[in-house]
């Protein structure tokens, strides 16, 4: 009788990867081919974000979650080109609103071409992720993405019309990383699901799988906003904080924070800027929020890794589980 060969777990990032390396290159090859536009200005602006660095997680998501629920097909590279456009059109329209300078370690996008042609590709991202959702024929794999779109705007606008909102409590930060950030995570691990047939409780495991892991992301890089050195995220370090978001960290210490701290990170908040940096990560340290933040972040991770037991063990299950601690393992 042949032994039974148990999947090794991966190590590291580049393990997972290489894991799902021929998928993900069939991906980037068709990012490629759809990005194309007679216009000139679309081809710069699309390509410049798109190969502007990042590991593609929410694609590697799909692709894994399709492969561990049994898929064979061809149709996960498809959907995770269009969750890879969604997430490049929201990323386009934030860093306008954001007035952010630096994404990915590069000047961001409206900087270089102006605020105009940065929303209007976002735009044409978007008009282009659904052509090929209809290519795909599936009324459910349109539904759910069409849904999700919808919640990612609805929780940009959420997130600012809480900038500055120094009064904001847990309960509407989580709706808004859920909303804005982690609702992709959990349609990219659902679809997987969907591609391979399993049932709707099924299907429903994995997207909580994606929304756990999507909010464990988040707030580690909420943390790291804080606890980084300047350049090593990519961005300003502070940037929430500049912008006036109300982030996990900051509502812990100021829940935490004696009288005249929390005055202090009141008045951040709500003037806005990073001058004062130094103070609140003074703060921040004080009150131990950014451990209480990472702990939080720590308990979402597993269970998102709980939520994959309603899969089979293979090579596919063990590299979410490895995102799922990657998430928040994170040093940068």
């Amino acid at each position: 009788m042949d032994p039974i060969s148990i999947p090794t777990a991966p190590a590291s990032l580049e393990e997972v990867l290489t894991l799902a390396e021929a998928d993900r290159r069939a991906v980037d090859a068709l990012i490629s081919r759809r990005l194309q536009s007679d216009v000139v200005l679309v081809n710069q602006i699309g390509q410049y974000i798109i190969d502007g660095g990042g590991k593609r997680l929410r694609p590697l998501v799909h692709l894994l979650a399709a492969r561990a629920s049994g898929y064979a097909g061809r149709d996960h590279i498809q959907l995770a080109t269009i969750i890879e456009f969604i997430h490049t059109s929201t990323l386009l329209h934030d860093d306008v609103v954001d007035e952010s300078s630096r994404r990915r370690g590069k000047a961001t996008a409206h900087r270089i071409w102006g605020n105009a042609a940065s929303v209007l590709v976002g735009d044409f991202l978007y008009s282009r992720s659904f052509q090929l959702m209809v290519e795909l024929d599936n009324m459910e794999i349109m539904r759910i993405l069409a849904d999700t779109t919808n919640t990612i705007a609805e929780g940009e606008v959420l997130q600012l019309m809480q900038m500055g909102n120094a009064g904001l409590g847990v309960d509407d930060y989580f709706q808004v990383i859920s909303d804005k950030t982690a609702c992709l995570f959990a349609a990219s691990a659902r679809l997987g699901g969907v591609l391979g047939r399993l049932d709707g409780k099924s299907c429903e495991h994995l997207a909580d799988y994606g929304l756990y892991l999507g909010q464990a992301f988040q707030i580690t890089d909420d943390v790291l906003d804080y606890r980084s050195n300047d350049g090593e995220l990519g961005k300003n370090v502070g940037d929430d904080l500049a912008e006036g978001k109300v982030t996990l960290p900051l509502i812990l210490a100021m829940r935490d924070a004696d009288r005249e701290d929390s005055r202090l990170l009141q008045e951040m908040i709500e003037a806005g800027g990073s001058d004062r940096l130094d103070e609140v990560r003074r703060v921040m340290e004080a009150t131990g929020a950014l451990e209480q933040a990472m702990a939080e972040g720590r308990g979402l991770a597993q269970r998102a890794i709980e939520a994959l037991a309603v899969l089979p063990d293979s090579p596919q299950r063990q590299a979410l589980e490895f995102l799922a601690h990657h998430a928040v393992d994170r040093t940068l």
